[in-house]
């Protein structure tokens, strides 16, 4: 009797019990489920795709000629040797010189270094005034860089070429930093335009009504918050320079080729045996520092890049 007037108590109190007719909450979603294995299925032969020939080209430069022409490129070295990467670095052929990558990667740093400071400081001021301070023909000047973005590099060799010779510095490195320079000016213009149109203008107005000028603005204000654009310019310009082919050739001379004609004198060579583990080993050596640059910056490039391309 006690137990039924307290459990009528406690009725009146929390009110009748409800009723579950099943499990309440999402349901649970399969692992297996086919829209799982289709993207998962799609991103493994994605990753395979890419990360094939980097195996296959690592396994190869660790390995000596002798297991190489046994002829299973897939199988991992059975005896592991780094003598290909130091003859590839130091003792290679790259033309008349025997001196390995060496000489082309410090070239490559000096080509790089200024082209990649001198490109980006004069684009990042290009951007700001454009997006900030517009002035006469503003619209007009930024048509311009942008059509010249898209034209092909190939149209303009020759003209360049005179140029360069009256001005007296065709075949050298100073030439070859002005021409990297001003072949990434456009598309950085536009990134750097687009990303400072994006911050919010009270900031550039409030600076203004304070008494701020153009430089103060842009090096107090601007630059402490673009480092995700910087950091998209640099990746794009190093990546672009370091890897140029066509400009290296064409706008220097032999002692100062960059890493990369070296790379193409070594792995084209006709001369003796082919020697593939030491072709593996340049590409490899020719190709790290790009990607150095990307893994360690490459959050801030995903940023960068979303906003300075699409908003503006």
């Amino acid at each position: 009797m006690p137990d039924t007037i307290a459990l009528k108590t406690a009725e009146v109190a929390l009110g009748p019990a409800k009723s579950f007719d099943g499990p309440n909450g999402s349901k649970p979603k399969r692992v297996l489920s086919p829209r799982n294995i289709m993207l998962y299925g799609t991103l493994f032969v994605a990753a395979a795709y890419y990360l094939l020939p980097l195996y296959v080209m690592i396994v190869t430069s660790l390995k000596g000629m002798p297991e190489i022409r046994m002829g299973n490129i897939f199988s991992p070295p059975m005896e592991i040797t780094f003598e290909p990467w130091v003859k590839a670095w130091a003792t290679a052929c790259t033309g008349l010189n025997c001196d390995g990558l060496s000489r082309g990667f410090w070239n490559s740093v000096r080509i790089t270094v200024p082209s990649v400071i001198v490109s980006i400081a004069i684009a990042s001021v290009n951007g700001y005034a454009l997006a900030n301070w517009r002035f006469k023909g503003s619209e007009l000047f930024f048509s311009i860089l942008v059509i010249g973005a898209f034209i092909p590099y190939q149209v303009m060799i020759y003209p360049i070429v005179i140029v360069l010779r009256e001005m007296g510095i065709y075949g050298t490195l100073t030439g070859l930093i002005i021409v990297h320079s001003i072949f990434g000016m456009p598309i950085l213009t536009l990134l750097f335009r687009n990303y400072f149109a994006s911050l919010p203008q009270e900031l550039f107005k409030a600076a203004r009504v304070d008494g701020a000028g153009f430089w103060q603005i842009f090096l107090k204000i601007m630059v402490p918050m673009s480092l995700p654009i910087f950091v998209v310019a640099m990746i794009l310009q190093v990546t672009g320079i370091w890897n140029d082919f066509l400009f290296g050739v064409v706008f220097t001379r032999p002692e100062y080729y960059p890493m990369t004609v070296q790379l193409n004198n070594i792995v084209n060579s006709v001369q003796g045996v082919k020697e593939y583990n030491v072709n593996m080993a340049a590409t490899i050596l020719t190709g790290l520092v790009p990607l150095i640059v990307y893994f360690v910056s490459g959050r801030l490039f995903v940023r960068g890049i979303a906003a300075g391309a699409v908003k503006g």
